[in-house]
């Protein structure tokens, strides 16, 4: 499969963070940002289906630095893998996000992923925002893990104190990575990975959901998340910013949580709520 690069000039970390939360709406699977780029891979096939309004978007944003490329999946993953280095999550109990060519520490929670072509490898706030919550409610039962990409989320609440895990993602590649990561990281037999959406759920539910998407999406989803969350169940949310917490909220508890927190960190917010 072949990907599409986009390439963008930023002005800074913050306004890359902005960019990659606005692209996310539409089916690109990878981000990479530093000081003063943002580069963002999509399906050559996606690509021609959006590339117009992904550009409008841009220029609405006054950005006319940027560059679409062709780019080759298998050297893609190389590179991706090759340059991908370790996350380290402060926090009451510290978690090492690695590949497995890094070097195991003591003392840490463990995750071992195969950083591939899917968002989550725990560099982006919002993964790492998103595991520090997972450890420190250290949740147990049945969980979900919306939109899994690497799986990271699910490895980080199955090594802290969750008996088992559904993985859910619509992109085969994440599905793919995720099962290899899960494996690395010693837990694969405590977790089902399906590709697709809620369709692939049928009636059952879950102690806790894991969702680490974007506003559009779990606004779509609020109803499905509140069918499938057993009463008095946990429901953790992010990839969105601090402005759009009036509408997540609105959302959930038109559906039936309760908001138990809301943690910010570089304007990306986890919103943390219960079944009532």
């Amino acid at each position: 499969m072949q990907y599409v690069e986009l390439n963008i000039n930023v002005k800074d970390e913050e306004q890359a963070d902005i960019l990659t939360a606005m692209l996310s709406d539409y089916p690109f699977e990878a981000f990479e940002a530093d000081e003063s780029s943002l580069r963002a891979y999509i399906p050559t096939t996606e690509h021609e289906l959006c590339c117009r309004q992904v550009s409008s978007l841009l220029e609405e944003w006054d950005i006319s630095d940027y560059a679409f490329s062709e780019v080759e999946q298998q050297n893609w993953n190389q590179e991706w893998e090759s340059g991908f280095e370790p996350v380290d999550v402060e926090g009451a109990t510290s978690i090492r996000i690695r590949a497995p060519h890094h070097e195991a520490k003591s003392g840490v929670v463990d995750v071992v992923i195969a950083p591939r072509m899917s968002f989550g490898t725990g560099h982006h706030t919002t993964t790492a925002l998103m595991s520090q919550s997972i450890a420190e409610l250290g949740l147990k039962g049945r969980g979900l893990d919306m939109g899994c990409g690497t799986g990271v989320l699910a490895i980080v609440a199955l090594k802290c104190g969750a008996a088992e895990m559904v993985c859910i993602d619509i992109d085969d590649w994440a599905c793919d990575s995720c099962r290899d990561s899960v494996k690395l990281s010693g837990v694969e037999y405590k977790v089902e990975v399906r590709c697709g959406s809620t369709e692939v759920l049928g009636r059952e539910e879950f102690d806790f959901i894991l969702a680490n998407i974007n506003r559009n999406i779990l606004q779509m989803m609020m109803p499905h998340f509140s069918r499938r969350i057993k009463e008095g169940g946990q429901l953790l949310m992010s990839g969105f910013l601090s402005e759009d917490v009036v509408h997540i909220s609105a959302s959930a508890l038109e559906y039936g949580f309760a908001i138990e927190e809301v943690k910010e960190r570089d304007e990306w917010i986890v919103m943390i709520c219960r079944k009532e």
